[in-house]
C-alpha cells in the first residue's frame, strides 16, 4: 500500500489571528512558518512513500521543492478542507492507496509519531483520526482511500468526520497522540507548548519573545 503524508500550508498572512491580542502580526508570521518548520523536519524523517505540500504559498513552494517533496500548487485558497480534499483527489490518480493529512502547526510533532500512525493496518475502506487536545478537532486523519469521505475541518471537525465515516458505511479509528494534538490557534496552547520545554524552533522562538512574561501579564487570555 502507497501512504502519502500531506501537509496544506496556508499564507502567513491570514494565520493565527485568535493569537492577535498576543503576538504582532510580524510576530504571528513567524510562529506559523517556525511551526512549519518544526513540522517539516519531522516530515521528512518520516517513513511515508511521499511527502507533498499542497500550498499557494510561494516560501513553503521552494522549501517542499528543497526538500524533495510533491509539491501541489493551488490556484486559491477557499478552506482547509478544499484544499485537503482536491490535494488528496491528485494523490490518489497518482496511485497512493491512503493519505494521511497532518497539519502544519503541531510543532511537537516527531517523526515517530508520524511512522507509528503510518504503519497501523487499516484494510479498505478505513479511516483514523487523532483529536486535538480539547477533543473536538481532528489534527491528523488518514482516509483510505483518499478520496473515501469530505474532509470537514473546523469547529467539532471530530464528530462531523464521523458522521461523514458513518455516511460511507466506514467505522473511524481514534488514535490518541498528546504531541499531535497540540495544534497552537489560541493563547492557552502556547502556555501548554512552553510548559513541554521542547527542543524544538518553536519553543525557542516563543521565549525569544519573552512569551512567559506576556502571558503572566495578560492571563484574561489562557480562558478564552
Amino acid at each position: 500500500m502507497k501512504k502519502a503524508l500531506l501537509i496544506p500550508v496556508k499564507d502567513p498572512e491570514r494565520a493565527k489571528t485568535r493569537l492577535a491580542d498576543l503576538l504582532s502580526a510580524d510576530e504571528r508570521r513567524a510562529l506559523a512558518w517556525t511551526m512549519f518548520e518544526d513540522v517539516a523536519r519531522a516530515a521528512s524523517h518520516a517513513s511515508a512513500d511521499r511527502v507533498a505540500l499542497v500550498t499557494s504559498y510561494e516560501p513553503a513552494i521552494e522549501r517542499a521543492r528543497q526538500s524533495g517533496w510533491e509539491v501541489l500548487i493551488e490556484e486559491a485558497q477557499s478552506s482547509e478542507s478544499a484544499s485537503v480534499d482536491w490535494a488528496s483527489r491528485r494523490l490518489a490518480e497518482m496511485g497512493f492507496d491512503a493519505v494521511m493529512r497532518l497539519p502544519a502547526d503541531v510543532p511537537l510533532v516527531s517523526a515517530e509519531d508520524i511512522d507509528a500512525l503510518l504503519r497501523v493496518d487499516l484494510p479498505k475502506p478505513a479511516a483514523l483520526m487523532v483529536p486535538s487536545r480539547e477533543g473536538t478537532g481532528t489534527n491528523a486523519i488518514i482516509r483510505t482511500p483518499p478520496r473515501l469521505f469530505a474532509s470537514r475541518f473546523g469547529p467539532d471537525s471530530l464528530a462531523l468526520h464521523k458522521e461523514e465515516a458513518a455516511r460511507v458505511g466506514v467505522q473511524c479509528l481514534i488514535v490518541e497522540n498528546a504531541r499531535i494534538a497540540l495544534d497552537i490557534d489560541e493563547p492557552a496552547d502556547i502556555r501548554a507548548l512552553i510548559e513541554c520545554e521542547s527542543d524544538t524552533q518553536t519553543h525557542r522562538l516563543l521565549m525569544a519573545m519573552n512569551i512567559i512574561e506576556r502571558l503572566k501579564n495578560r492571563q484574561d487570555l489562557l480562558h478564552c
